[in-house]
């Protein structure tokens, strides 16, 4: 999707209402390292470091719609314990949603707890009841939904099958009269009726057909098999980095083909497309335009610790690198820089820090950089800018422009990040950076290293690189004025 086309729909989402229908559950994240086996049992033993807890499933539906401008109310069922308390915390934290919530007191708020070092998940423990909603409660989701959905414009329903979408509810969704888009998990479709949209995964699709969903043709197959064995409008299948696919009652099926991003965490990605494709309808988007719009949202979604939101910025961001070289995306301002750091540590990885002029990159610089790397698993170069390098190196310098020098440094392959800075020192980058490792050349003292005690006051090391002798850009201008 393009810039244009991406910042026409955000500025069409302020105000779009949806209701997010569905089962509402806890997320934990436990993040640790794992260094050792148990010695009672043959499992790794994770040293607990921090946790996050955040709105899961139809709340993380509502999360992501209301990150996206809409205005959200949403729907759903808890227990009588502390889960639920805290699920009725996280709801109120949101801004732009307004929480509906039914409390049935036989059952435990559902809780997902995942255990995660180095990027990894080791184990998830749920915490649930997968049973229907009692009559009572039944009815009361039922009386709610009708009173919040009567002037939306799109109701989404998360059916985890933990008991909230029952006949019932099913039946007053659609009673508002609004788009509506089911997000099942429920082996036959058939029981939400004519709905607008039903969005399984490929797997899910798989599992409803009984037929294989890996390619084009495949899915063609399954979804017009699909179609078959419900009365839905359409079908939107996600495919991960494949895409997505359409299938509308009576039209051909058109595919979407997805863009390959890095992913760091799949879980939630479902409930951005189903929030951003949601948003997007309700603010009267078309629905290629909407599908191009959820790809991007669900893209940004992947690359994120847990079940995360996506924000306007983030998607405007993700455009534009789209469509940058890939040297030119490496190139950074502070605060992207600072996000990007944010996700590299939540993966377990170690960051390190360098800098300089770089003013004709020769063999010394290459090796130095390799070097460098060495020591981390993602080195950022902090750079100087044009005044920076003049005020160092006098008039004259540098021979090479910032963006000449920046996209050079991003091409390497032992560079992670470029980071431009205008100070006369990069001290303002590292603390913002806050390496583990702080890289100089071997030509500097330790105690003369810009940032050094900054970086071991919390832990991290200084580390001198050793210099390839008769390499120098000062050495490489003389020899040119030399020839000249």
């Amino acid at each position: 999707m393009d810039l244009s086309a991406l910042q026409h729909i955000l500025s069409s989402l302020a105000g779009a209402r949806i209701a997010c229908v569905g089962d509402l559950m806890v997320d934990r994240f436990v993040y640790g390292d794992v260094t050792r086996v148990s010695p009672e049992a043959p499992i790794p033993v994770l040293a607990r470091k921090h946790e996050l807890v955040m709105l899961g499933a139809v709340g993380n539906v509502a999360r992501n719609a209301a990150a996206l401008g809409g205005e959200v109310c949403l729907v759903g069922m808890i227990g009588g314990d502390a889960e639920g308390v805290e699920a009725l915390r996280l709801i109120k934290a949101e801004e732009g949603v307004e929480g509906f919530v039914v409390t049935d007191t036989s059952r435990p708020t559902t809780l997902k707890t995942r255990f995660v070092s180095g990027g990894q998940q080791l184990l998830r423990v749920d915490m649930e009841t997968s049973g229907p909603a009692s009559d009572d409660v039944e009815q009361r989701l039922i009386r709610t939904v009708r009173d919040v959905a009567r002037d939306v414009g799109v109701v989404l329903l998360s059916d985890y099958g933990k008991g909230v979408v029952t006949a019932g509810v099913i039946e007053a969704c659609r009673a508002s009269g609004a788009v509506m888009i089911v997000d099942s998990k429920a082996r036959s479709f058939a029981r939400y009726g004519a709905v607008d949209i039903v969005k399984p995964n490929a797997a899910e699709l798989a599992h409803a057909t009984d037929m294989p969903t890996a390619t084009d043709g495949e899915i063609e197959a399954a979804l017009a098999h699909a179609l078959t064995l419900c009365e839905a409008k359409a079908i939107l299948v996600t495919r991960a980095a494949k895409g997505i696919s359409l299938a509308v009652r009576g039209e051909a099926v058109r595919h979407f083909p997805g863009v390959p991003r890095e992913v760091f965490d799949a879980s939630g990605a479902g409930d951005t497309t189903l929030a951003a494709l949601g948003v997007a309808l309700a603010a009267k988007v078309d629905i290629a335009d909407a599908i191009s719009f959820a790809m991007l949202a669900s893209g940004v979604a992947v690359g994120k610790a847990g079940t995360a939101v996506v924000t306007p910025e983030e998607m405007i961001e993700a455009s534009i690198s789209a469509h940058m070289a890939p040297a030119e995306a490496k190139i950074v301002t502070p605060q992207r820089m600072a996000d990007e750091i944010a996700r590299w540590r939540a993966k377990g990885l170690k960051v390190g820090f360098t800098n300089g002029c770089f003013d004709i990159l020769h063999k010394g610089h290459v090796a130095y950089l390799a070097q460098a790397r060495a020591w981390c698993d993602r080195l950022i170069v902090g750079v100087n800018s044009d005044r920076s390098v003049r005020a160092l190196k006098g008039e004259g310098r540098p021979v090479n422009d910032l963006e000449g020098r920046a996209v050079v440094l991003a091409g390497l392959g032992s560079v992670d990040l470029v980071a431009p800075f205008d100070e006369d020192t990069p001290i303002s980058l590292i603390e913002a950076a806050r390496p583990d490792v702080l890289i100089k050349g071997a030509d500097y003292a330790e105690s003369e290293v810009v940032g050094g005690d900054f970086v071991k006051s919390y832990g991290g090391e200084v580390k001198l690189a050793q210099i390839v002798d008769g390499y120098s850009t000062t050495a490489a201008i003389a020899r040119m004025q030399e020839k000249a």
